[in-house]
């Protein structure tokens, strides 16, 4: 069989309750606010980088003059500020666009704070809360976990109804935090929801264009409110620097776009401008004696190219140019996601945070780690008169799964050398293992095995709106889903059509994780309700 198609890469397939917290309210914007007349503080409040006794401050101030300012951030028990506990004060300026990040040490594990910012004219940011992790013995923590949110394709409810709770104890984000596309592709424009145009209208490409699109994101009201409410840990994906990135290019990188060691860099510079985030590659966080989560970096800093399987389908014998690949190329030691250093700390942190009894090693991967192929039947799923690259993509997943292939090769299922590492590292241990993954705008539940052994569970988050399956699919979505789960081993659950969040609850005996359906991206609405939920008993690793 001969197949002439272009890469085929997944994206290329895939083109409620109240709080009173008045005193917190973000200002109203419009749809599509105004990124670049701000002056005075312009994106309200974050926070980030948890510990047991201090907290990264974030914010953004735009003085009339342009020039350099000196900041200073305070925190307190009490919105009223009546006791200030930490203070701290950073100069800003044009260099690192107007951002601050301010990290204030000395407070009390497992505490709820206020902090604000105070400008030299004496203004105060808007006031955010954050709360500090535990120290100790911990009964429950609760995390929402978040990824690949494309303003265009709609509304941020999965954020709004997130800010809204009052049971969470951090937010995680694992990327694709927003999208690099002109305003013409991925949405086009026919598909984008009225008025959630980003800046600026271009590719982003130049530091100032990653700048003013962070700027636009950050002015959706709901992301914003999430901000100031929670403390976020956040790592990047692609899409924070463009498509399918690795660490010399991209798939959305073309060679008329300038160099892409400038565009990387400009990429990381905006991102930890805008962000919540030490400069820290990588991290470790100890949620009191209860877990370890564990921050990563897979996409720019060692990650080595995606296999493409594209090229197989034009040789004269496509089988035996798979059967090749996957025996040869496929399995080399020396693909690898993290690179050899971050595997090592991984690796090495795991294992203390193991020695010293924390009950759960919580790891955060951009993409997903359990295996799947594609069902056969899955080439009754797209129209005989649908996209051609949609078509294509099923045809050489077919091929690839009957050769024991996955059909993803820009998530782990590129990289199964490194993935065996791993796995195997964390057998080793005795890792009580949870990964957490996004990227796939799908929701998933694997148990994750290695040389026929538990390994761990995984949880895989769905988008908070850019599409999934459902997207270019012509068939019921729980039919998708039962043919995935039926031909993949490793995989317990699937929902294949539906936008949200992840909500995980870890207890010394068990993590439980729920994931959360928005009713609708379309418009404006915190209407959600609990799509799944799944288990795994401590000492298992494996759902029950």
């Amino acid at each position: 069989m001969t197949v002439h198609t272009p890469r085929l890469d997944r994206r290329s397939f895939l083109l409620t309750g109240s709080l009173g917290l008045g005193a917190f309210a973000v200002p109203g914007f419009a749809q599509t606010p105004n990124v670049t007349d701000g002056r005075g503080f312009t994106h309200a409040v974050a926070s980030g980088e948890p510990a047991s006794d201090s907290m990264l401050l974030w914010t953004r101030y735009v003085p009339a003059s342009g020039d350099a300012v000196e900041l200073r951030a305070e925190i307190a028990e009490t919105p009223d500020f009546a006791r200030v506990i930490a203070s701290g004060a950073q100069i800003t300026g044009p260099w690192r666009d107007h951002t601050a990040k301010i990290t204030l040490d000395g407070l009390k594990p497992g505490t709820t704070y206020h902090y604000r910012f105070i400008a030299p004219d004496g203004s105060f940011s808007p006031v955010g809360r954050t709360r500090t992790l535990p120290e100790g013995p911990v009964r429950s923590f609760r995390a929402a976990i978040f990824s690949c949110s494309n303003m265009p394709y709609g509304y941020f409810n999965a954020y709004g109804h997130a800010a809204a709770r009052d049971d969470l104890d951090l937010v995680v984000h694992l990327g694709d935090y927003l999208y690099e596309y002109d305003r013409n592709h991925y949405p086009t424009p026919a598909e984008a929801v009225g008025g959630r145009v980003p800046e600026p209208a271009s590719e982003l490409i130049h530091l100032t264009d990653y700048r003013l699109r962070y700027a636009s994101y950050r002015s959706d009201p709901d992301l914003q409110r999430l901000h100031q409410l929670q403390p976020m840990i956040v790592q990047w994906d692609d899409h924070e620097s463009s498509n399918d990135s690795w660490e010399g290019g991209a798939e959305n990188h073309q060679a008329n776009e300038g160099d892409w060691t400038l565009r990387k860099i400009a990429s990381i510079q905006a991102y930890r401008e805008w962000m919540p985030v030490s400069d820290e590659p990588w991290k470790a966080y100890d949620i009191g004696g209860l877990a370890t989560l564990f921050r990563t970096e897979t996409r720019l800093l060692a990650r080595t190219r995606q296999p493409d399987i594209a090229p197989l389908f034009a040789q004269a014998d496509p089988i035996a140019a798979l059967k090749a690949f996957r025996d040869g190329a496929w399995m080399d030691p020396a693909k690898t996601m993290m690179g050899s250093q971050q595997e090592s700390w991984l690796a090495h942190a795991m294992r203390g945070s193991v020695k010293q009894g924390q009950r759960w090693q919580v790891v955060g991967f951009g993409t997903i780690l359990g295996q799947t192929v594609m069902p056969e039947i899955a080439a009754s799923w797209v129209s005989p008169t649908g996209p051609a690259r949609a078509r294509a993509y099923v045809t050489a997943g077919i091929a690839a799964a009957k050769l024991g292939l996955p059909f993803n090769y820009d998530n782990w299922g590129g990289y199964p050398a490194a993935r065996a590492r791993f796995l195997r590292s964390a057998q080793t241990m005795g890792a009580n293992l949870l990964v957490l993954s996004g990227d796939s705008h799908n929701a998933w539940a694997y148990d994750l095995a290695q040389d026929g052994k538990a390994a761990g569970v995984e949880f895989a988050g769905h988008s908070v709106t850019s599409p999934g399956y459902e997207s270019q699919m012509s068939i019921d979505p729980n039919t998708v889903a039962a043919a995935l789960v039926a031909s993949n081993r490793e995989l317990k659950w699937c929902d294949t059509s539906r936008r949200g969040y992840m909500a995980l609850t870890l207890t010394p005996d068990s993590a439980t994780n729920e994931w959360i359906m928005v009713d609708t991206i379309k418009a404006h609405s915190t209407a959600a309700s609990i799509g799944h939920t799944a288990k795994v008993s401590r000492g298992r690793n494996v759902m029950a």
